[in-house]
């Protein structure tokens, strides 16, 4: 992401106070002199919320207002997590908790358990698949693998909604939500209160009951919150757009009535709805906290002024939806247009992504920086085959995790064994290499796409990673491999991968807080953007604001496409998206024909119009086009031009009686136009 003008080498001491603050712009240094809450940080896409936040604690320890293992710090990904650790300690501040709401609260309940309820707390369990099924099969339910899968997301939806059976039985219709598999509300519900005795037989609890049994805990034992406030003074919150009213509970209890919290969030980016996540503490905050500081950042560093301006275009149009939605202003430097290409099918649309991946990739842009995004993880199986078979690596987010994979745990154990032989007086990133040349990797990446791709590159993936922590760490103190030991255990613990080079493939879900030079928008098509299930108007909102999370994670090069069919040879019954409307270009396409063809034959029609003076209006209306991001023809056609150029208008009322120029053009562009009229010389 580019940068406000001062910025931080890696550090690996104290920054002092000054060059904190010097290296924000003037909201970002506001949200860092902030240090006492209650605030709220409303920050827009590429703004540097990361930046400002990780700032503000750095400037809170180094002026003494802080203690750093005062501060907690959470977030909603490890690896946002771990971005936000990685920056502390580059602003050379240790000690800090940044862990997601989960971590930090597995964390403190395995720590009190033994005192509270004694003995060791009760198995963990990442997935509810297998007691679901045991559930289901108790209570005579048939369920496949799918159903087990939508039960299992019903029953954590209905926990972090903080409902218990009967509360779904009685709340679910009420909000509009219906039971899924085809089952009823009472049904959910019976299984509902099944699955909890099924995980009490077995002695285990899931991710929500970490929340639940910590906030219960706090709430009524007052020697155990009393040590947590104790400790934790400070809190912040980020992505606070989608804590669900689990997670605020828990927040609340941390907290116990105190006020220093800093929250920061954008209503515009609320994706996740459908798990129980709800911008309203975000939207209330200051009707909660009266005295409350709100700031707002809105400069965005990560994309072009064409990206940008189609972000905020397409909130923008969404009626009573963007009423919280933030006017993000450019920082960049302008850049290419956006595309938009219709293709004939499914396949052809995959084709061609990955052509154009591949001229991206040869005129420079690296693989890693490069994103296909699409509505459902279905699509990707189309966009898998098309990338192999035009020889570009891949990567799918969302698939076999980084530290699961077998190449990386054998790797690991070879550099941990290396640490303990290391050769002090060698570069660490060389003897990585060394070590793990021994294990199959090279210099050059194998030409076969498949499985030997995939294993080299996660072993690139930790020589890439040697080499930054090499670089960071400078010439005095240079990293070792007990260094890189060090971060990879960290980095397991949180689950914070390493970037693997390979065009991502992801849904838009999953693409939320990540960014790229390029992103290919795929499938912008009715029943996929807005989905099909998408009934009520606010799902109809929340699909919008997924498109714009999608848009707004390019840096650079942006293209969306659609495919009119699903299958070669195939009817075009596919529409592009309602979303669009009005920013496709040729959205009518007979139309635009047609209109084409009468603007051209008005302009010639007497073939008199002053050359000159038409060039110098199409100069004038390109300078428009690239200040706000918008198509050339959107502001005044060549056939409108030209016709001024016959013309030659004197006064608005002559002006009025061009063709395709109305009352909202004359207001905006008339004075400027009938200037250029006046200041070119006669014919």
């Amino acid at each position: 992401m580019a940068t406000p003008a001062h910025t931080l080498n890696h550090a690996r001491g104290p920054v002092h106070p000054d060059a904190i603050l010097d290296a924000l712009d003037p909201e970002q240094r506001e949200v860092a002199l902030a240090l006492r809450g209650p605030v709220c940080v409303l920050a827009g896409a590429g703004t540097g919320k990361t930046r400002a936040i990780t700032h503000r604690i750095a400037y809170g320890v180094r002026t003494g207002v802080y203690k750093p293992n005062g501060v907690l710090a959470v977030t909603f990904t490890a690896r946002a997590a771990g971005e936000m650790r990685t920056r502390l300690r580059e602003l050379g501040v240790e000690g800090v908790q940044a862990r997601t709401f989960h971590a930090a609260a597995l964390r403190q309940l395995a720590y009190f358990w033994p005192r509270v309820v004694g003995g060791a707390p009760p198995r963990l369990v990442e997935h509810k698949a297998q007691f679901v099924a045991e559930s289901a099969r108790r209570l005579g339910l048939s369920v496949d693998r799918v159903a087990v899968r939508d039960l299992s997301s019903e029953i954590e939806w209905a926990k972090v909604s903080l409902m218990t059976a009967d509360d779904y039985e009685r709340l679910a219709p009420a909000r509009g939500r219906a039971a899924p598999s085809g089952h009823d509300h009472q049904t959910m519900a019976r299984l509902i209160t099944m699955y909890e005795d099924v995980k009490t037989e077995r002695d285990a609890i899931d991710f929500e009951d970490v929340l639940l049994m910590l906030g219960d805990m706090l709430n009524s034992h007052k020697p155990i919150a009393d040590e947590v406030r104790g400790q934790y003074r400070h809190f912040v919150v980020d992505e606070y757009q989608d804590v669900s009213p689990l997670q605020q509970f828990l927040l609340d209890q941390w907290l116990g009535g105190r006020e220093e919290l800093c929250v920061v969030g954008d209503p515009s980016q609320t994706i996740y709805s459908f798990t129980g996540a709800t911008p309203r503490y975000l939207l209330d905050f200051r009707r909660r906290f009266r005295d409350a500081a709100e700031i707002r950042l809105v400069r965005d560093y990560r994309s072009t002024p064409q990206v940008v301006g189609l972000a905020n275009d397409l909130l923008r149009r969404a009626g009573r939806g963007a009423a919280q939605a933030l006017e993000l202003v450019a920082q960049r430097k302008p850049g290419p247009p956006v595309a938009y290409t219709a293709y004939d099918d499914d396949e052809a649309e995959a084709a061609g992504i990955a052509a154009r991946a591949a001229r991206l990739i040869d005129r420079g842009v690296p693989a890693r920086e490069i994103a296909v995004l699409y509505r459902t993880n279905a699509q990707s199986q189309v966009f898998e085959a098309a990338l192999a078979d035009a020889g570009v690596g891949y990567l799918v987010r969302g698939g076999e995790r980084f530290f699961q994979r077998k190449e990386v745990r054998d790797a690991i154990v070879l550099i941990r064994g290396a640490a303990r032989s290391a050769d002090p007086d060698r570069a660490m990133p060389g003897q990585i290499r060394d070590v793990l040349a021994a294990a199959g990797w090279a210099e050059e990446p194998p030409a076969a796409r498949g499985a030997a791709r995939e294993r080299w590159d996660s072993m690139q993936a930790l020589v890439a990673l040697a080499d930054d922590l090499a670089a960071a760490a400078g010439p005095d103190s240079p990293a070792t491999i007990a260094t890189l030991v060090a971060e990879l255990e960290e980095r397991a613990k949180a689950q914070h991968a390493p970037t693997v080079d390979g065009v991502t493939l992801a849904s838009l879900h999953a693409a939320k807080g990540l960014e790229w030079d390029a992103v290919f928008l795929a499938g912008a098509s009715e029943g996929l953007m807005p989905i099909s299930l998408a009934e009520t108007e606010e799902a109809v909102h929340e699909e919008r604001r997924l498109l714009y999370v999608g848009i707004t994670r390019a840096r650079v090069h942006l293209e969306i496409s659609f495919a009119r069919s699903r299958n070669p040879g195939g009817r075009a019954t596919r529409k592009r998206t309602r979303f669009l409307d009005g920013l496709w270009p040729d959205a009518e396409p007979g139309r635009a024909r047609r209109t084409r063809a009468r603007d051209s034959a008005r302009t010639q029609l007497t073939g008199r119009h002053d050359p000159a003076l038409f060039d110098a209006l199409r100069t004038w209306r390109a300078e428009v086009a690239q200040e706000t991001s918008k198509p050339a023809y959107t502001i005044l056609t060549d056939a409108s031009l030209a016709e001024i150029a016959e013309r030659r208008p004197s006064s608005t009322a002559e002006l009025a009686r061009v063709n395709g120029i109305g009352p909202a053009k004359i207001d905006r562009f008339g004075p400027t136009v009938l200037a250029i009229v006046r200041s070119a010389p006669g014919p």
